[in-house]
């Protein structure tokens, strides 16, 4: 008898700790049964709550946004070849925690993340040339932050910011465009001298034609 007292205790006190769990600030909670399967009606907010042993199993999911940086090679419009790496911050959508449990599993913000910014960056990045994603970078990551927003809605999730961080190409472009702007540079350096010179020579069109119907010209 006096052995069989710890014992109920004992067991009483699993029972009652296997029956409990918490909810943290930032996640949200769903139900698994052995029967149903998902509860799709359930969706338990911050707090403690109950659970059947055994035939209750709760599945928690932070729900508060998380940066990840994702990087991919990929080719432009005129052929060149593209480094790119984005900052993506998500979220899933508390409200359709059960049907994303159900399709996806616990990890799927991970593996659809990755699938849908290299289907997105690669579908935009071809549409443009390199020259342009360089002098337009702004306009090119607002795009790809609109395209992948829309596409992020079909697997639940919310991307509450989408920015290019790196942008890279083949040596031998880069060195190009290099070669190209300090050419430009120049160019414009030259004119602003000549502009601003007081040794000026100004010539007439007469003077640049020679004035060919002249008689004594040879």
């Amino acid at each position: 008898m006096v052995l069989k007292l710890p014992l109920r205790a004992g067991a009483g006190a699993y029972g009652v700790r296997e029956s409990v769990f918490t909810v943290e600030g930032g996640q949200r909670a769903i139900f698994f049964n052995r029967i149903g399967g998902v509860q799709q009606d359930t969706i338990l907010a911050e707090g403690l709550h109950f659970r059947i042993p055994w035939f209750q199993y709760p599945s928690i999911y932070d729900i508060r946004a998380r940066p990840k940086k994702i990087s991919l090679p990929t080719g432009s419009k005129d052929l060149q070849k593209v480094n790119i790496s984005l900052r993506v911050l998500s979220r899933p959508k508390a409200l359709e925690l059960p049907s994303m449990y159900q399709c996806l599993g616990l990890d799927c913000e991970e593996h659809v993340l990755v699938s849908i910014v290299n289907e997105v960056l690669k579908s935009v990045v071809a549409t443009v040339n390199a020259s342009q994603l360089i002098a337009q970078r702004a306009q090119a990551s607002l795009l790809i932050r609109r395209e992948l927003t829309e596409r992020a809605k079909d697997f639940s999730l919310i991307l509450d910011g989408v920015a290019i961080t790196e942008l890279s190409f083949r040596r031998e472009y880069t060195a190009a465009v290099e070669a190209k702007q300090v050419a430009q540079q120049g160019a414009q350096s030259i004119s602003t001298t000549i502009t601003t010179s007081q040794n000026r020579l100004y010539l007439t069109a007469d003077n640049l034609v020679l004035n060919l119907q002249d008689e004594n010209f040879p």
